[in-house]
This record gives structure tokens, C-alpha cells and sequence, in this order.
């Protein structure tokens, strides 16, 4: 297991990242996505049904190719981020944080002491005790783990600075689908509103030095959004395969 984050380095040099969702249980596609060209894969255990268990061959396969895999968790609870963390996953991205207390929350479940809350009990992302200590390895994944949380919905506006202020917040991640269904426009992620809240927020975290990120379904809206100030640029797995396959139809019934 490489103990590093190419990602998080990338970030700190403000180079642009792009990754992928991979919310379906496959190690293929981690390894098809790796293989692409893909910074990272961000496995979806919020929306899909990838468990602990089934992250763990996932996770071997983004490592195989180079790349680190992220997870997006549920639930905003350390035991649970925990069993993900344990498996050696590189970052932790905790959706729908809507004031500062769940945005501390959460990134103290990343983190070991004195800085966190993460339990601390060896295993795989320990190296099984084989090669370091304990204490540097502490030290290692306090550093490798990336952090990152969902900015989803309106009420968390008035608590940005809040947010934002909060230490070891890696990425601030705009998601325009859910923002949209609060402000009252489900299914509508580019009305003018989501977009002009989303802008607030990319120049309120870039003043404060915290990275942003948001989802892009295509190569232009991922320059688009490159060009609104995103760091982190994540396309969906299903997503990419449902526009080949269409346009591969398409092509051959025209």
C-alpha cells in the first residue's frame, strides 16, 4: 500500500484534480477508470451499495494502478467512517454538513489524536505492524487521509465561515443536486440561483485557502466548472458508461 496521496499533493501545488463516483460494487471499473487516466476514484457507499466489505477489493484495485480511492460515507458517524478508514482508504468525503459542529465532527473522525477522534487500532492501514511503528504511522495517515465535505444545501450558507474556519478541511464540495432541491429546484442543478450560490461559496473557501470541488458529467461542464474555480472535478461512473452506450446506439441506428 502506498502510504502517500498524489491527490492531496496535487492540491497543495493548485493543480486541478479529476476523479470519478463509482457507486456500483466493482473493482473493474476502479481499474477501467484508473486506467483511463482518472486522478482518483471516489467509491459512493452514500448512494450506491458498496459496503466495508465490498470497498476492500475496490480499494486493491485502485492501488494497483496508482491511484488512491476515496469514499463518500452516509452517515456522519466515526465508527462508521472508521471501517472505511481502517481499509486504507486515502479520503473521507461526509455529504449533507450543514454547520460547523457536523463539519467538526467529521473531520475529527478522520483524524487521530490530539487532532481527531479515529480509533486507533492497527490492522491493514497500519501495514499490520510489518514495517513502521505506530507513532509514525499516526503521524503518516493524520497527514495522507484527505478531508472533505459536502456543502448540499441553503441553511449551511450562514455557517460557511464557520465551516470553513474549521482546521484540517482539505476540500469543500459543492453539490449542486441536493443544493438545488433546496432551494426549491429539484432536478434543476444549473438553474441561475444554484450556480450564483455555488460562485459565493468557491470565493468565500478560496479566500479562506480551502479547495473546492463539485461534479461534472462531461468534459465541458468540467471546464466550465475549472473555469468557475474548482479544484477537485468529479465526474459518475454510470454516468460516462450511460452516454457511450447511448451514443454508441445512436451511431449505428442513424
Amino acid at each position: 500500500m502506498d502510504l502517500g496521496n498524489p491527490v492531496k499533493r496535487r492540491l497543495s501545488e493548485g493543480k486541478t484534480v479529476f476523479g470519478c463516483f463509482v457507486p456500483q460494487d466493482s473493482a473493474t471499473t476502479v481499474e477501467i477508470l484508473a486506467l483511463a487516466g482518472f486522478d482518483f476514484v471516489l467509491l459512493d457507499a452514500e448512494h450506491g451499495p458498496i459496503s466495508p466489505e465490498s470497498a476492500y477489493p475496490m480499494i486493491l484495485a485502485a492501488e494497483a494502478h496508482g491511484i488512491p480511492a476515496f469514499a463518500r460515507i452516509g452517515q456522519n458517524d466515526k465508527q462508521v467512517i472508521l471501517k472505511f478508514l481502517d481499509l486504507g482508504i486515502a479520503g473521507v468525503m461526509v455529504p449533507q454538513v450543514n454547520d460547523a459542529a457536523q463539519a467538526e465532527q467529521a473531520v475529527a473522525a478522520t483524524k487521530f489524536a490530539p487532532r481527531g477522534t479515529r480509533g486507533l487500532a492497527g490492522g491493514r492501514a497500519f501495514e499490520f505492524g510489518l514495517k513502521r511503528a505506530a507513532p509514525e504511522m499516526v503521524r503518516i495517515l493524520n497527514d495522507r487521509v484527505l478531508t472533505i465535505i459536502q456543502f448540499e444545501h441553503k441553511d449551511a450558507l450562514e455557517h460557511l465561515d464557520r465551516i470553513l474556519a474549521i482546521p484540517a478541511l482539505d476540500v469543500l464540495f459543492v453539490g449542486p443536486n441536493d443544493l438545488a432541491q433546496s432551494l426549491g429546484f429539484p432536478g434543476e442543478p444549473g438553474h441561475a440561483d444554484v450556480t450564483r450560490m455555488a460562485d459565493q461559496v468557491v470565493a468565500r473557501a478560496k479566500a479562506r485557502g480551502v479547495k473546492v470541488g463539485t461534479v461534472a458529467p462531461d468534459a465541458a461542464s468540467a471546464l466550465a466548472a475549472i473555469e468557475r474555480g474548482f479544484d477537485m472535478i468529479v465526474a459518475n461512473s454510470p454516468g460516462l458508461l450511460a452516454g457511450a452506450a447511448k451514443t454508441y446506439i445512436d451511431g449505428v441506428h442513424r
